[in-house]
């Protein structure tokens, strides 16, 4: 068994503030990125946690210009359709967002969940299934900070219809779509959330998030 590394006051501190700079990037460089980039991240994103060591993402790498379009041609028009559902005001301030980079992005990575793993026999899973997805999840936050440390954008895309990206990418039908990402080198920086930027919703406190009982 290996010893453990000691983590001390200024990894903290850096720790701190690669949380306070991850950002949902949707403005990307036209920089290519490496594959031995990607399989690095690939590789951080496999190391996070997973229930009974279930392991269930699977990581759909896009690299189909045919795909791809059709991904961006249906993200497009699913932005379009959730904008009227907003009032005259949020509708106009929703138009001026940008949403997505599926069109400058480098690298696109559509990320499922298996439901049913064979790895770790149900361990940790009966009486909670979704389980398997918060583990997906976990791995794809494991990945959006592995990025932000290495300078690399990444943006979560979630107005599309699961299902149809499913069909688009001809994956195993019963795949649990999680999240399309998008991955590159952003046109710049910010430590603050774009849509608390733009005006769409600040921050909460962390006050506001907790309760003691």
């Amino acid at each position: 068994m290996s010893s453990p590394p000691t983590f001390d006051d200024l990894f903290r501190v850096n720790f701190a503030e690669l949380l306070r700079w991850r950002r949902d990037v949707r403005a990307f460089r036209s920089d290519p990125l490496s594959e031995d980039v990607l399989g690095r991240l690939l590789a951080q994103a496999a190391r996070a946690p997973s229930v009974g060591n279930s392991q269930p993402s699977r990581f759909v790498i896009v690299r189909s210009a045919e795909r791809r379009r059709a991904l961006l041609a249906h993200v497009e028009a699913e932005q379009v359709a959730a904008g009227v559902e907003y009032d005259a005001e949020r509708r106009s301030a929703y138009s001026r967002l940008k949403l997505h980079g599926l069109a400058e992005c480098p690298v696109v990575i559509a990320v499922f969940c298996d439901p049913d793993p064979s790895e770790g026999a149900g361990l940790g899973r009966k009486t909670m299934p979704e389980a398997l997805v918060y583990s997906t999840v976990c791995a794809i936050h494991t990945m959006w900070l592995a990025a932000r440390a290495e300078g690399i954008g990444l943006g979560w895309v979630s107005i599309l219809q699961p299902a149809t990206v499913t069909e688009l990418l001809d994956v195993p039908q019963h795949w649990h779509f999680i999240g399309l990402l998008c991955l590159g080198y952003p046109k710049y920086e910010d430590d603050l959330p774009l849509l608390h930027r733009k005006g769409w919703q600040a921050q909460l406190t962390v006050e506001a998030m907790v309760i003691e009982r």
